[in-house]
């Protein structure tokens, strides 16, 4: 009678969960997010420690083709260069001009005794020569610039000045660099060796301060986040369901010293405890604690669980149909599997679902702070720690990370909502 009407009771949350559009929406984004998390990494290829030194802190881009170059050796100048006698105008001119050098040569000036170079970019002033990369001596007549380059277009300004700094002659020059790689990056992101140009992968969500892809960087550090986010609630759950609803049985003296035990595990504060358990692992500075986090989750967790256990117990076993069967010679056991168990299973799995955003938002701060997952392991709040020196510069670095943190702990929230709102029959149905 009771297993039949538990089924009835069960069909009408699913029905009722199945009517809301929300509760379903947020389902399937879940469902999809934490697929995403767990295929993606073998779905995109690229290495999340793979680094694309030519694109640190990019923002999101396509795929593009760049040329491999040799740029290990300084560049020591054009073959020869002839000094102008003052008599013909001096050139400015480009030898070669990629995304790793630019190398630009002039004819030397007799009468200056030094030049000032600039180079001048899209959104800086107008007016303005730009940025002075270069202070010169008379008998240097080229120059090789590996300032942050970009494929974008550069304007060079050279200044022939004499010994008390009047411009003498001013030559300007217009260059659009190609894109390159150099050998050893190449080689550093694992792309085609001994090739003259390769094709540079996508980065959908660009690339963070050391070159490394924030796709791929995301999708593994959402198995990390994700892993501490349900493993640790999961087991503190299953504990705490165990411990109050053994106290709650037993009654008397042991249910008064057993919850006594609960209000002191509730009062030690977390941060602490997160520090002497990396302390008792032997966890140094700059290394990952993910164990002592999940210790952390787990020994501090369970109290309020085991709360909530308790107290749906005491009062179910005063309900009419618990005497009923007592009075038809039901043991103990099976009134807490068939009965007991399966009607505190709603608050525990609600319980549950509230718990999860919690464990995350948890990981992601002590990871923010530098006690949960350290670099180069990936986590969304490690991931975040990176961005935050860079958010003016480089929101993305920030915003992604931020935004899986945000987005997943709203959906676990929602469908906790959504499930306890369901399960409000229980109390009207009984």
């Amino acid at each position: 009678m009771a297993n039949a009407a538990d089924h009835r009771y069960w069909a009408t949350v699913w029905r009722r969960l199945k009517a809301d559009r929300k509760a379903i929406a947020c389902l399937v984004t879940l469902v999809s997010l934490i697929l995403a998390v767990v295929l993606g990494p073998a779905l995109w290829s690229i290495d999340p420690e793979a680094q694309f030194l030519n694109q640190i802190a990019s923002p999101p881009i396509g795929s593009r083709t760049a040329i491999v170059v040799d740029a290990d050796e300084l560049w020591t100048g054009p073959a020869s260069n002839a000094r102008d006698d003052g008599q013909s105008r001096s050139r400015l001119s480009l030898v070669e001009a990629n995304t790793e050098f630019v190398r630009l040569a002039w004819q030397q000036d007799a009468r200056a005794s030094g030049y000032q170079l600039y180079r001048w970019s899209d959104g800086m002033n107008a007016a303005s020569l730009g940025m002075p990369i270069a202070v010169l001596y008379a008998e240097d007549s080229w120059y090789e610039d590996r300032l942050n380059l970009r494929p974008q277009h550069y304007e060079y300004t050279l200044l022939s000045v004499d010994e008390l700094g009047t411009e003498l002659k001013r030559q300007q020059i217009r260059v659009l660099p190609v894109l390159a790689m150099s050998e050893f990056d190449a080689e550093l992101a694992k792309l085609a060796e001994g090739e003259t140009t390769i094709e540079l992968p996508a980065h959908p969500l660009g690339t963070d301060h050391l070159g490394r892809d924030m796709l791929s960087r995301l999708l593994t550090g959402g198995q990390v986040s994700l892993f501490i986010g349900i493993f640790a609630p999961l087991v503190y759950m299953l504990f705490g369901l165990a411990y109050g609803a053994t106290s709650a049985l037993i009654g008397g003296r042991v249910d008064a010293i057993m919850m006594s035990v609960v209000d002191f595990v509730i009062a030690l504060p977390f941060l602490l405890f997160m520090i002497l358990f990396r302390v008792a692992l032997g966890t140094e500075p700059g290394e990952s604690g993910i164990t002592a986090l999940i210790i952390a989750l787990i020994a501090l967790g369970w109290p309020s669980p085991a709360r909530l256990v308790r107290g749906e117990i005491l009062r179910l076993r005063e309900m009419p149909y618990i005497e009923a069967a007592r009075l038809m010679g039901a043991g103990q056991r099976y009134l807490i599997v068939r009965h007991l168990i399966p009607n505190v299973m709603g608050s525990v799995l609600v319980s549950f679902t509230f718990a999860i955003p919690s464990a995350i938002f948890t990981e992601a701060f002590l990871s923010f702070i530098g006690m949960g997952v350290v670099p180069p392991a990936p986590s969304w709040g490690a991931m975040c720690n990176d961005g935050i020196s860079r958010l003016l510069t480089n929101p993305h670095m920030m915003l992604f990370p931020a935004l899986a943190i945000s987005i997943t702990v709203l959906l676990f929230n929602l469908l906790g909502d959504a499930l306890r709102d369901a399960m409000a029959i229980r109390r009207g149905a009984e």
